[in-house]
């Protein structure tokens, strides 16, 4: 009990009055200050970003930074859980996580497609089509060599599809040595990457039965509820574009149903200040983030330029522009900032919109970018004058600073970096002869043949990779007296890529010169004396070794890319025909666009985009 001093009755009051208004003035200012510092926590509090949502207009989306134990996928020789883009993981590094601040945009978009998907028409598609899908006689070639050659290619797909069914059957890889599954870090959770990616070329070989069992699986097993941290790209390349694919081949509700479902949970890694979307995004709560080992928390060229054939797609067969904008503003920011030289740099801030480094490559980090320039105008039934513009202008940027020409006469795009020229190409590079092939009929006049040339030259310096064992190094180099040939242990392992015979395969369609086919069963009797062991194909550790050391992994892209152009290879021209045909980067083949065709006979099939 306070003791108050003993005062005239009068003077008391008045003092018991003031300090009895001090008192409330005292508590006033600590309660304001309670509430100002409880209210301040909403904002800067690592956790508060829902309840940002509360008092933030809808087009905020704050970003907040997090540890991230995750472990990163490393792309190396003995365990090449590679990421396809060509990038290296990172252990236990920080990166910025992005909340999905549009999560409500996912759900009103859910609704919209409810309304909207079921107004798309298979049969439209298919009368807009110029040929059949599988040619007159799913292209079977009329000489009995050929033939003999895509049978064979057909009984390895067929070898390693039994043995991922017998020993991995739901996961998402096959580790033929050790005879058991692999689901690795990359698909946030999702399950038999290899039953997706395969069922296109299951498919078009007409490996029916297998391809019912793959059908069956995605009906009743493939789970999209995830809580899982997956790579955009690589979800959508081989999930996305595999679906799609089999959609429009077969006409079957439940890849269309699978496909736009899981192409909602790719949304949220849009919501950046930029709108360049994150690389990893979290299947379930729509968080995204950077991968750690990207510079200054970086996306990626080769990730977020990878998404624009699949999502236009998505939005014809859902209704909903929301996927086309997406993707669209990504080509204007693009469009919008300034490009070294007329180059395209590897980083890009998602949170400012500019370059954070000057490494410029077609190989890992950039390549699929430029692919999915030409194609898609190639996909737009050749209307999209504005990937036309963008394509043309990086093929001359490219053709000025970094095409080369070795001491021994080999065509080769090297690397940049801030002006100074790498001598190297990796495999993944040379999925650029077939593009440049592709791209040739559209270009200036005076240029098409000059291009023709060109995406000659280059698939023959990566056909001269390919020795002595036939089969291609991760990377080779032309410096220091090597030409085509990797100079480094870690560049010298193989594992199973696709992207020498893919160029093969679009040079023969474009010209007809045997020796893409000759070089074609050259590569499939290399994978037949190297890659295949008692349980499937398996990746090799160093193709210059005489003594072969597998590394345990048949890629689910073996399946879906590497066996599917072998077998085109072979084929007739008119299986899945160029004209009507685009694929993506998985080699999942994706239609022609023609709009016009689809609006003047069926105009309530198409989205408004």
């Amino acid at each position: 009990t306070r003791v108050i001093p003993s005062l005239p009755f009068s003077e008391s009051s008045v003092f018991a009055g003031t300090l009895l208004a001090f008192e409330k003035f005292v508590f006033l200012l600590f309660l304001s200050g309670l509430v100002t510092l409880c209210f301040g926590a909403l904002f800067f509090l690592p956790d508060s970003v829902r309840l940002k949502r509360i008092f933030l207009s809808k087009n905020e989306n704050p970003a907040v930074t997090v540890g991230s134990d995750n472990e990163l996928s490393k792309k190396v020789p003995g365990d090449p859980e590679h990421l396809r883009a060509g990038l290296k993981g990172g252990e236990g590094a920080n990166v910025k996580a992005q909340e999905p601040a549009a999560r409500d945009e996912r759900v009103t978009s859910a609704a919209h497609n409810g309304e909207r998907a079921s107004a798309y028409s298979y049969e439209a598609f298919k009368k807009c089509l110029l040929k059949p899908a599988l040619g007159k006689n799913k292209g079977t070639p009329s000489d009995s060599e050929t033939l003999q050659r895509r049978e064979k290619v057909k009984e390895m797909m067929k070898f390693a599809w039994d043995n991922y069914k017998r020993y991995a059957w739901g996961q998402n890889e096959l580790r033929p040595l050790t005879r058991n599954g692999h689901i690795g870090n990359m698909f946030g959770g999702l399950r038999g990457a290899s039953i997706v990616d395969s069922l296109d070329t299951l498919y078009i070989m007409g490996l029916m039965e297998e391809y019912e069992e793959a059908k069956e699986w995605v009906q009743n097993n493939l789970n999209l509820i995830s809580n899982g941290e997956a790579s955009l790209f690589e979800v959508n390349i081989r999930y996305v574009g595999g679906l799609l694919s089999a959609y429009y081949l077969t006409g079957a509700e439940i890849f269309k149903q699978k496909v736009v479902e899981l192409g909602e949970k790719l949304l949220p890694a849009f919501n950046t200040p930029t709108g360049i979307p994150r690389g990893v995004i979290n299947l379930g709560s729509g968080t995204s983030w950077s991968w750690g080992w990207a510079s200054a928390g970086s996306s990626i060229l080769a990730e977020f330029g990878t998404l624009h054939l699949e999502f236009l797609h998505l939005s014809q067969l859902s209704g909903n522009p929301l996927f086309t904008e997406k993707v669209m503003n990504i080509r204007k920011l693009l469009n919008k900032i300034e490009k070294p030289h007329g180059l395209y740099p590897n980083f890009l801030s998602p949170v400012s919109g500019n370059w954070v480094q000057h490494h410029v490559s077609i190989g890992g980090l950039g390549d699929s970018f430029y692919e999915y320039l030409i194609k898609s105008y190639l996909m737009s039934d050749k209307t999209d004058q504005e990937a036309k513009k963008m394509y043309y202008s990086a093929m001359e940027a490219i053709e000025t600073n970094l095409v080369q020409k070795s001491p021994g006469g080999l065509t080769y795009v090297a690397e940049w970096r801030g002006g100074i020229l790498d001598h190297k190409m990796g495999h993944l590079a040379c999925f650029s002869g077939g593009m440049i092939g592709i791209g040739a009929d559209d270009g200036p006049t005076e240029q098409r043949q000059h291009y023709l040339d060109l995406a000659a030259e280059i698939t023959h310096t990566c056909h001269e990779s390919y020795s002595p064992t036939k089969l291609g190094p991760e990377a080779f180099r032309f410096d220091a007296g090597a030409e085509a040939t990797a100079t480094r242990l870690s560049d010298r392992y193989y594992i199973l890529r696709p992207e020498v015979i893919e160029s093969y395969m679009y040079m023969w369609r474009l010209t007809h010169d045997p020796k893409y086919r000759e070089w074609g069963w050259e590569a499939v009797e290399a994978l037949e004396k190297h890659c295949r062991v008692d349980a499937g194909f398996s990746g090799i550790r160093d193709v210059y070794a005489s003594t072969v050391s597998h590394d345990n992994m048949q890629q689910s892209f073996f399946l879906s890319e590497t066996l599917k152009y072998l077998y085109l290879l072979f084929s007739d021209d008119d299986l899945l025909p160029l004209e009507d045909w685009v694929f993506n980067t998985e080699a999942h083949p994706l239609p022609v666009i023609r709009k016009t065709c689809l609006w003047r006979n069926f105009p309530w099939t198409i989205s408004e985009t």
